[in-house]
């Protein structure tokens, strides 16, 4: 048996993890959601839950932190791209509301890849 994995790491569906993800997802049910005791990290392997962070200061995992940065600047461009929803008849979310939340997951991906 190998010694334990030391990092920190990040999970590989970066939006879909940590507390926010869970607590939409139990508003949605009515009922609290229990996080996983084993993730699939951005690194390809599977780590305990208690092993990752979705704080970039928190992940020491470099391949993780690649992960994050690359998923999060993803994430950001699908947003821009949906820009022009947010002027559409009956939209529930300005164009300016996007290009905000846009903004702050490259801010996000940016403190993944150390800047």
């Amino acid at each position: 048996m190998g010694a334990p994995d030391p990092h920190i790491h990040v999970e590989r569906k970066v939006l879909e993890s940590g507390p926010d993800f869970r607590n939409v997802v139990s508003s949605m049910l009515g009922r609290a959601t229990d996080a996983p005791s084993v993730v699939t990290t951005g690194c390809g392997i599977q780590a305990p839950y208690a092993m990752t962070s979705s704080r970039p200061e928190s992940v020491t995992c470099l391949a993780c932190r690649d992960h994050a940065h690359r998923e999060y600047l993803r994430l950001a461009e699908e947003i821009e791209r949906l820009g022009w929803a947010g002027s559409a008849p009956g939209a529930t979310i300005s164009g300016d509301q996007l290009a905000e939340a846009a903004e702050r997951l490259r801010d996000l991906a940016n403190r993944f890849s150390g800047g």
